[in-house]
């Protein structure tokens, strides 16, 4: 799994001019599913997106995390995460997951996030075409690939 986690002050979701999912403070998180992803993949991310202190503290230091802040989250589905740009200008996305595995998956994520933060998570509709809408916080982005757990 990939993950794009954007600290934002704000954050919403519409698909055909409705805004579906709408947040202040908090986490948009970008994720792609590959194939061989699992529940262990979606643990140790969700784990690890919750207690990531990327939120300031009284000194301005980024020491606080989403639980601290009591932030809320979007996420939103984008297999082109596991665009392959190696070879042409045309990007492959061979690697990402098709919706018969990538959706159960996803689904796993969302609730994990909401079991983990103990409230209701945003969400884009998976396959649907979206627009995304942020103001980027600091701004402050990270990329975490649970294949390469830096």
């Amino acid at each position: 799994m990939k993950a794009v986690i954007q600290r934002v002050s704000e954050a919403s979701v519409t698909v055909e001019k409705n805004i579906i999912s709408k947040i202040n403070q908090g986490l948009l998180i970008l994720i792609g599913i590959e194939n061989e992803d699992t529940k262990e993949d979606v643990d140790w991310l969700c784990n690890k997106i919750i207690k990531l202190r990327i939120f300031g503290d009284e000194n301005g230091v980024m020491n606080k995390s989403i639980q601290d802040v009591d932030g809320e989250i979007i996420v939103v589905s984008q297999f082109t995460l596991h665009a392959s740009t190696k070879k042409g200008n045309r990007p492959s996305y061979i690697k990402a997951a098709k919706p018969e595995i990538a959706i159960p998956v996803y689904e796993q994520f969302v609730e994990q996030l909401e079991l983990n933060l103990k409230k209701k998570i945003g969400t884009g509709i998976f396959g649907a075409d979206m627009k995304v809408s942020l103001l980027n916080d600091g701004p402050v982005t990270i990329i975490i690939d649970t294949k390469n757990k830096e």
